[in-house]
């Protein structure tokens, strides 16, 4: 019997990456990643096996907190707890169970409910929005119920916000004020552009909730804070300079994905025999990797410069391999520019990423001794605006794994590789099990 030779492990997850069945004029009938000059991912495609990957199952149109969850090898049916707890741990708030954790975007406000931008233009520095943050925390009182709140910003638009009510335990189990963002079942799922009100929601108690009455609590107060927050940001001196600059007002706080407890993971390390690192651009994924057990290396959030930034991605993604069995490294690029529905600025987020970051990370290590998987979260059709239930492209290879003949990586070329369709749980098992193999 051979005896069993451990590998590295390089586990690469572009945010976002395809857009599935929705091709682009502008790009004469192609995704961007079809269009986009990938010589990096086409190489591994060729020397690796393929296939498409439903990130959590079939017909899912997941958020990035599920589908990560999903893919790390977790049932999140049966672990996922919200994505407010995951990105306000990541934010170092501290969430003790019967609280309250939401995810937030500062955003664009209209005439009465109406949303004008659900993300301020995209151009809310996040000094403006750490300034916002403070008159928030330091004027807005929540009297409805007797509660104490934490309100803190994270990169550009985004924040979360954790509710605390000593008298009463308060419910996750409740709606969203951003239409964007809605629920099946425990699972927070993206709704296509233009199949919801572009209107601010109440936020109310879910249908068929555990405790009525703590979600009917939470519902209050976080209808209370819309209301509040939206009258002091109104007047906010970061809002009266951004309108003499012709910028929109961060003048809108959206809520979702509320959760009152933090998920408890089984330990990644114990589960594969692996010790993981990770690196992220955002909170969230970072969150699931603390609660997981990974040791996470921190990073500045990206720039405007993508070549310096993956630069410093490569530095530390070589380091952390020298040093740890595994690593899982996620990239937002794509995903931000199939959400603003620009096909060319997607095409060339993905040309930037295979010459800048996968290029001197393939250069750098040995795939006889490291097996490389790179796959995505989710598709974000830039057609839609949104997330889709569509597979995403799959491409495992070094190490022991035996080539496919599929000669690049793109949505339709992995439909037809040997891997065939798997559902995201599936994958990570699969990896560990080529790092252990001698045999693909």
């Amino acid at each position: 019997m051979a005896k069993k030779n451990k590998k590295k492990i390089l586990y690469i997850v572009l945010d976002g990456l395809p857009d599935g069945r929705y091709a682009l004029r502008e790009l004469g009938g192609k995704t961007p990643l079809e269009a986009a000059d990938t010589p990096n991912l086409d190489l591994l495609a060729e020397r690796g096996k393929t296939g498409l990957m439903h990130t959590v199952r079939k017909g899912i149109a997941p958020e990035s907190d599920v589908a990560v969850i999903s893919i790390l090898g977790y049932n999140p049916v049966l672990y996922y707890t919200g994505r407010g707890p995951l990105e306000s741990f990541a934010a170092g708030l501290d969430i003790k169970p019967g609280q309250l954790a939401l995810r937030a975007n500062f955003a664009t406000k209209g005439t009465g409910r109406e949303i004008l931008d659900r993300r301020v233009g995209r151009n809310l520095s996040t000094e403006e929005a750490s300034a916002l943050c403070k008159e928030i925390n330091s004027r807005l009182k929540l009297d409805s119920v007797p509660a104490t709140f934490r309100f803190k910003n994270t990169i550009g638009h985004r924040a979360v916000l954790v509710i605390r009510s000593t008298p009463h335990k308060l419910s996750g189990e409740i709606t969203n004020t951003d239409p964007a963002y809605g629920r099946e079942g425990i699972l927070g799922v993206a709704l296509e552009e233009g199949s919801y009100p572009n209107q601010v929601q109440l936020a109310r108690p879910l249908n068929r909730c555990n405790d009525m009455k703590a979600a009917s609590l939470a519902a209050l107060l976080v209808n209370e804070f819309t209301v509040k927050s939206s009258e002091i940001l109104k007047d906010s001196p970061v809002n009266k300079a951004r309108r003499s600059r012709r910028c929109k007002p961060a003048n809108l706080i959206l809520l979702r994905d509320a959760g009152d407890r933090l998920p408890r993971f089984p330990n990644i390390e114990r589960k594969f025999g692996k010790k993981f690192a990770c690196l992220a651009d955002m909170p969230v994924e970072s969150g699931i990797a603390l609660l997981t057990g990974m040791d996470v290396v921190k990073i500045p959030p990206p720039t405007t410069d993508p070549k310096k930034d993956y630069a410093l991605r490569v530095k530390k993604s070589l380091e952390a391999l020298r040093k740890y069995d595994a690593i899982y490294v996620h990239i937002k690029g794509p995903d931000i520019y199939g959400h603003d529905g620009d096909g060319i600025g997607k095409k060339k987020s993905i040309e930037a990423i295979d010459r800048f970051y996968l290029g001197p990370v393939l250069n750098g290590i040995d795939l006889q001794d490291t097996v490389v998987a790179v796959t995505s979260d989710h598709s974000t059709p830039c057609r839609l605006r949104s997330h889709s239930d569509d597979p995403v492209p799959l491409v495992i290879c070094g190490g022991p794994v035996k080539p496919d003949r599929i000669m690049s990586f793109s949505e339709r070329a992995c439909g037809k590789g040997a891997l065939g369709e798997i559902n995201g749980p599936q994958l990570m098992p699969a990896i560990v099990r080529y790092s252990l193999s001698p045999a693909g």
